[in-house]
């Protein structure tokens, strides 16, 4: 933008979402699928996929290939994939996951894509241990993506923050629930 600061955009496949996402952030969304992005080639600087690789209607090789389009030589893609395919549970049928990586898979396909890494690691360590016995043991068919009790959630949040001091200091997590990779478009 003219005055230098970036200008945040959205992309929801489904317009109610987006229109939510708008209320919500204050920030343009616009709507349409990753496996065709709305925007000129070269014209982004960085990249936020949360969980969308993953979906099922997603071609993990079209979308990384328009997002690599979009972006501008030295842009950024972060990314947050599920972790193994055996977690596959009630849970992500809920969310709509029909794939859940290894951070090998990860670091393949966003260098068959073209992309150089930066930084890819497991995360959500600590907790896992926690969704293994409610997403395979225990059961049920309902997501866990929910607000838990205060205390839970004080709890949780303060294990996930212990992990991302981690991650910041460039320690990669042997295991967890999800991926992290930072990838740039050189």
């Amino acid at each position: 933008t003219a005055s230098g600061s970036p200008t945040m955009i959205g992309l929801d496949f489904v317009e109610a979402a987006a229109t939510v996402a708008r209320e919500k952030s204050g920030c343009a969304v616009t709507v349409g699928s990753v496996n065709a992005l709305p925007f000129r080639d070269g014209r982004l600087t960085a990249v936020f996929s949360m969980d969308v690789l993953c979906h099922r209607g997603v071609d993990e090789a079209c979308a990384l290939a328009e997002v690599y389009r979009c972006l501008a030589p030295g842009g950024v893609l972060i990314m947050n994939l599920p972790a193994y395919r055996w977690m596959l549970s009630a849970h992500d049928q809920r969310v709509h996951n029909v794939r859940r990586y290894r951070r090998g898979e990860v670091i393949a396909m966003l260098t068959q894509a073209g992309f150089r890494i930066s930084f890819a690691s497991y995360w959500n360590t600590f907790l896992f241990p926690l969704m293994v016995l409610k997403r395979k043991i225990l059961g049920g068919d309902e997501s866990d993506v929910r607000p838990f009790p205060p205390p839970f959630e004080f709890l949780f949040r303060a294990v996930l923050s212990f992990e991302r001091g981690l991650l910041r200091v460039g320690l990669r997590l042997p295991f967890g629930g999800s991926i992290f990779a930072v990838a740039v478009k050189p």
